[in-house]
């Protein structure tokens, strides 16, 4: 036995309850006196189906970063992620955002986060929309992001880090240099992933959704909107954790409720999983498959471990093959794109379409 690993968990609780209630009596003191100065809504990608919406939210004090350039030196990357990781936020304010002639009030929480809850009299067509914001009994206007997602063929659940992003996750010293000294413009793709999630969205005629669950905190909302932005990769809402003590918790139990709420909300939709075989991805999904088999068309799982690693991944894949449910250990984007060409997930155009952005991405072409 473990000893000191044990006691921690025994004295986790009271550590947490601690911690919790020193932040509180900090909050009680700070939260009324930021809460009288400059205030900034940081909206998030709303979400939703033509019947019921939702859009998260931050009200924060101002913080000052510098707009991300593709030469900008390390040591202001690493400022920049500084002033994002330590923000201020504002407990305690009301918050009003209107959509299709419904306006909803929320109060920011001790982080400052606010959820707003839509319900329309009539249905509202798939699309994006705007969100007007407001902090109540100040005129400035904060215009929100929201998603509306209709009947669609499928939609697409994936990881951002190593999956989409190079992060390096199996190395924390790679990984804390990469994450805390680049920016929105030197962060980089893996090659073809674009391509292959435009291929992926755009199949069955429509907009298929996709959905980014990651476990990078919220304050790094606005640095990987605009990755995906710069990147051309496709948009779709974020979800992403509280920064702050819970960040110790479990990471798939974490996962396994976005997904679960994200499956609930689209009853009837059919889903791609995309992760990776760095952190617990596979488990994840292989979890999600056993519960909703019906519900998976493919599992692919970017292969960023050792042969030694990828050897579980291998024995999960049998497990969900024995679900129906094929769970491709890919190396890159061309073997998931092929696999996902011959289920029929994307078109012979679309899978050339990966095959020349990733030789564009190596340099071959």
């Amino acid at each position: 036995m473990n000893l000191p690993k044990t006691l921690f968990k025994m004295a986790l609780p009271f550590l947490e309850r601690a911690i919790t209630a020193a932040d509180d009596l900090v909050s009680d003191y700070l939260q009324p006196r930021r809460a009288k100065g400059q205030l900034v809504v940081q909206s998030y990608v709303g979400w939703g189906n033509p019947e019921q919406q939702e859009l998260q939210g931050r009200v924060l004090l101002p913080r000052v970063t510098t707009p991300p350039r593709v030469g900008d030196a390390r040591w202001r990357n690493f400022l920049n992620v500084m002033r994002r990781l330590f923000s201020r936020e504002v407990g305690g304010v009301e918050v009003a955002g209107q959509f299709q002639g419904q306006e909803v009030r929320g109060i920011t929480g001790p982080d400052g986060y606010f959820s707003l809850q839509f319900q329309p009299r009539s249905q509202v067509l798939p699309g994006w929309y705007e969100v007007p914001l407001r902090l109540m009994g100040r005129p400035e206007v904060t215009r929100a992001r929201m998603q509306v997602v209709g009947q669609t063929a499928f939609g697409i659940i994936s990881d951002l880090d190593d999956t989409v992003i190079q992060s390096d996750v199996t190395s924390v010293p790679r990984m804390l240099m990469t994450s805390l000294t680049g920016n929105a413009r030197t962060r980089m793709p893996f090659p073809g992933v674009g391509a292959f999630y435009h291929g992926l969205v755009q199949q069955g005629g429509g907009r298929n959704p996709i959905f980014y669950v990651s476990s990078s905190p919220w304050n790094f909302f606005d640095l990987l909107w605009q990755f995906l932005s710069y990147r051309q990769i496709p948009l779709g809402p974020l979800f992403l954790r509280n920064w702050g003590f819970d960040l110790l918790g479990g990471h798939g139990d974490y996962k396994h409720g976005v997904i679960e709420r994200i499956f609930a909300r689209y009853p009837d939709m059919k889903f791609v999983l995309v992760g990776d075989s760095g952190e617990h991805d596979p488990q994840i999904y292989a979890e999600v498959v056993h519960r909703h088999p019906d519900r998976v068309l493919a599992v692919y799982i970017r292969d960023v471990t050792d042969a030694v690693a990828d050897e579980a991944v291998l024995h999960l894949r049998e497990e969900v093959r024995k679900a129906g449910v094929e769970l491709v250990l890919a190396a890159d984007s061309l073997y998931a794109a092929s696999h996902a060409m011959a289920m029929g997930l994307i078109t012979p155009e679309q899978m050339r379409r990966v095959q020349r952005a990733v030789a564009r991405d190596y340099g071959w072409a």
